[in-house]
């Protein structure tokens, strides 16, 4: 039975950065594509990133230019590299798995258990 597991998650300040890591066992990540979601208290899910099989990147427009998705295949792991981060990007942090990117949020295979991420001074 395959698995996802986030961690790098923490308490940062304004404009510091965070890399979160989503590690996968059981099964060859690089054969799937890798979404960050986010939700914070309150608020619906949101899309973060996405990096295809083929490693190209889609982001969301609150995120563009400070979040860069990438991954490790020996490691079997991808990364989500955060700068410039602000108190609104405050949220629990999931990584999935799919088959694509355009899926979004749909027939995802596999779910993280989520990792916090907290923005405050």
């Amino acid at each position: 039975q395959g698995q996802l597991v986030e961690s790098g998650g923490g308490l940062v300040q304004p404009g510091g950065s965070l890399r979160l890591s989503c590690t996968a066992s059981g099964f060859n990540l690089e054969t799937y594509a890798v979404h960050w979601f986010r939700q914070a208290p309150g608020k619906e899910r949101e899309g973060v990133s996405c990096i295809s099989q083929s490693d190209d990147t889609y982001y969301g427009d609150s995120v563009k230019g400070r979040f860069t998705s990438s991954r490790d295949n020996a490691k079997n792991t991808v990364y989500l590299q955060m700068s410039g981060l602000k108190p609104e990007d405050t949220a629990v942090y999931y990584c999935a798995a799919n088959l694509d990117c355009s899926l979004a949020y749909y027939a995802i295979d596999y779910w993280g258990q989520g990792t916090q991420v907290t923005v405050s001074s």
